[in-house]
């Protein structure tokens, strides 16, 4: 799995220190952030996360380069609404040989192995074989058609790619790019940090929160699973763990 910060709101937090200073000031759009000082916008940026404002949040977006995951991952990862999002089309990419991600728990047991890899095996024989008797089929129709057989059998493939693709793993691997407001990480922190996670996506948010830090630390200087900021949210089902889940984000 890799995480990329491709590009970002440049200056975050000055952005957000000025958004927030003409809710609360005369001054005019030409001179409102005149005097803010990398001092003064610390302080303002903390003091704006401490009290929860978070509107002026949005006006600053994070982008990253997502790959190395499951779809089974990405599923989770799109069900974040305030986000856009662009992912490796498996209807357009084929996926012959397809690449696939294996969870630690069965790669950790040999026997849970064997079975997932002939599993893998077994779906890519099938992807392979349902493809290629597509491709034939659609390629011969779109030249009784008078299609030349070149441009046939290009519009074949796609075609046959979009219904080869229903045997294809949750397991398969997939790239995606996701941006979002920093309101919206805030939220995603907030679930995906979670030590309740799903342990894929919750490796995906950890790393997505140190490239933030490393851009606008005083933004995200307290963002993470919610039990940062007070009592777990989830009752009975707590994992128990509130001080060592601080110490572990605090060092992030």
């Amino acid at each position: 799995m890799k995480v990329t910060l491709i590009t970002h709101t440049p200056d975050p937090e000055k952005t957000i220190a000025t958004a927030a200073k003409l809710c609360y000031s005369p001054c005019d759009i030409d001179t409102i952030s005149d005097d803010l000082t990398p001092e003064k916008i610390e302080s303002f940026v903390t003091m704006l996360a401490s009290i929860g404002h978070e509107s002026v949040m949005e006006h600053v977006s994070f982008t990253f380069g997502i790959e190395g995951i499951s779809r089974a991952c990405s599923h989770q990862l799109v069900r974040h609404r305030i986000a856009s999002y662009s992912q490796k089309s498996q209807r357009y990419v084929n996926e012959d040989g397809f690449e696939f991600i294996t969870p630690p728990e069965i790669a950790a047991d040999a026997e849970a192995k064997a079975e997932f890899d002939r599993s893998m095996a077994a779906l890519t024989e099938s992807y392979s074989k349902i493809a290629s008797i597509l491709t034939e089929k659609h390629t011969k129709t779109f030249m009784e058609q008078g299609m030349e057989e070149k441009e046939a059998r290009s519009k074949a493939v796609k075609k046959a790619n979009e219904d080869a693709r229903f045997v294809l793993p949750n397991a398969c691997e997939t790239k995606i790019v996701v941006t979002m407001n920093v309101r919206s990480l805030f939220n995603f922190f907030r679930h995906r940090c979670c030590s309740r996670a799903q342990w894929e996506i919750k490796a995906v948010a950890d790393e997505m929160l140190k490239l933030c830090r490393e851009v606008a630390p005083n933004v995200f200087k307290n963002a993470g699973p919610s039990c940062l900021a007070g009592k777990c949210p989830e009752g009975k089902m707590t994992c128990g763990k509130i001080n060592e889940m601080k110490e572990f984000y605090r060092n992030l």
